[in-house]
């Protein structure tokens, strides 16, 4: 049934890291001369539109994970299935916080790092995510337990 509360929270989750995927994670002030760099997931911008896509993986964990929630909200037959798509893909959020935080202490050599709010993001879709699998374990407590009174 595609109407319970986990498949919000799917939905929701998935809407998270694609709006983050779309906003700037971090900021770059050079300590010197210079102008500021903007981070996305997928290039570092400067002020003249030149792009450096040497970021690309933060894109492509983020990126991963939309196909990965759109297919655990359809697949609500197989509640175990499901259960296992979010645990890989709060993994995933995990991983992306562990390459941010790589990129945020190389790109800092030179510049002032600042975090931007949608570098804040995939902890909310993590959340939902949680929570998504929470209720669907719930879910799938119920049905073992209704099974065994028959």
């Amino acid at each position: 049934m595609i109407q319970r509360k986990q498949t919000i929270f799917l939905f929701l989750a998935l809407l998270t890291i694609i709006t983050c995927l779309s906003l700037p994670i971090g900021g770059l002030t050079p300590l010197g001369m210079g102008t500021e760099k903007m981070l996305m997931n997928l290039w570092i911008s400067d002020a003249n539109g030149n792009k450096d896509f040497n970021v690309w993986a933060l894109f492509a964990i983020l990126l991963v994970t939309c196909p990965i929630n759109l297919f655990a909200i359809f697949d609500y037959h197989n509640r175990k299935r499901q259960a296992r798509l979010c645990a890989f893909s709060m993994l995933m959020i995990i991983g992306w916080y562990v390459v941010y935080g790589m990129f945020s202490q190389i790109l800092m050599d030179g510049f002032d790092f600042h975090i931007k709010f949608a570098a804040g993001l995939p902890l909310v879709a993590l959340i939902l995510l949680w929570l998504a699998r929470h209720f669907i374990l719930a879910d799938e407590a119920m049905v073992r337990a209704a099974d065994r009174i028959r």
